[in-house]
């Protein structure tokens, strides 16, 4: 390889580290986001029978659970995302800063 597409490869990875880690960034926040839906759905779907009547309510009481414990699976799997994210992001960092490294020491 020549120094020319040694820089070239140096770079074009340094650019692809640093898209990945804007990548996982908007992914941690979406994880909080996330949260925060399930959470507000989930009052939502326990506080909305209160305004129907009594009378009505059989059917939409009967899927509520169901509901609620749907939303409480995709809260699980956000939570443990959420949970790995830090750990990717240092490591995704971490590779950021080394492909840096390695482009000014071709420089």
């Amino acid at each position: 390889m020549t120094r020319k597409s040694e820089y070239e490869a140096a770079y074009f990875t340094l650019l692809r580290a640093r898209e990945e880690l804007d990548h996982l960034r908007r992914y941690a926040e979406f994880l909080d986001e996330e949260l925060a839906r399930l959470a507000t759905f989930a009052r939502t779907v326990d506080d909305a029978p209160e305004v129907v009547p009594e009378k009505f309510r059989k059917l939409v009481d009967s899927t509520a659970k169901p509901l609620v414990e749907a939303v409480g699976r995709r809260r699980a799997i956000v939570l443990g995302e959420r949970d790995r994210i830090p750990e990717r992001i240092s490591a995704q960092e971490a590779f950021v800063t080394e492909c840096e490294e390695e482009l000014a020491a071709l420089r």
